[in-house]
């Protein structure tokens, strides 16, 4: 019975032990799970900077504008843990919040740590309809030798720790491109502004204006 007795004990502290050694390792690799989802849902959104625009032509005719222009956009990865998969990115511009170029798609890539990325999509709308608002305000930027617009990226993100990749998360960055012109709207310059009569415009005038970007821009980034 002693024999027994002792067998059904070494079995006992047998379990026991294996039962413990679960636990802990349940435990540890709870802990790492947690740790992995703090990280990968706190981490420090991206920073987004305009560096240059270059806008290449604007065409103003009512009820319609065609805009074409390039642009320089950097972002910066500031975690040092979490890397940042950019699924899908598309840039366009608007003015006075309404669209004025067709959404154009920019490469999707991979962000580790602290690294900078650049994209230099070209943007353009041909004959983009516009609110007569609208077309009267550019108009009177025009005529006092400056335009603001604004390019926006909108996106998803995810983030990457370690081999562990979360799910997809929405991105919305707006960078104010402030353009100005050197000297009076009506002398020489970079592109031809051709607009119809209107306000700031004399009916039947095309006019040459050089607008050009002012300084490079921090943005605004929502995730």
């Amino acid at each position: 019975m002693s024999k027994e007795k002792h067998h059904r004990d070494w079995i006992l502290r047998r379990c026991c032990g294996s039962v413990a050694a679960c636990i802990l390792t349940l435990f540890v690799v709870v802990g790492f799970i947690v740790l992995v989802i703090y990280l990968a849902l706190h981490p420090s959104k991206p920073s987004f900077y305009l560096q240059d625009v270059q806008l290449r032509s604007i065409d103003l005719s009512d009820p319609s504008l065609s805009l074409d222009l390039q642009v320089t956009i950097a972002s910066r990865n500031p975690n040092d843990r979490v890397g940042v998969y950019y699924k899908t990115l598309d840039a366009f511009t608007t003015y006075r919040d309404e669209p004025v170029t067709v959404p154009v798609s920019m490469p999707s890539i991979y962000q580790g740590h602290k690294d900078v990325s650049v994209w230099s999509p070209v943007m353009s709308g041909d004959a983009v309809p516009v609110a007569q608002y609208v077309a009267d305000a550019m108009k009177q930027d025009i005529a006092a030798g400056y335009v603001l617009l604004h390019v926006k990226v909108e996106g998803r993100v995810k983030w990457k720790v370690g081999s562990w990749v979360s799910g997809g998360y929405n991105l919305f960055v707006t960078c104010p491109a402030l353009l100005a012109t050197s000297g009076s709207p009506f002398a020489g310059g970079a592109f031809a502004a051709s607009t119809a009569s209107g306000v700031g415009v004399p009916a039947g005038v095309n006019t040459t204006v050089s607008l050009k970007f002012t300084h490079p821009a921090d943005c605004t980034v929502d995730v």
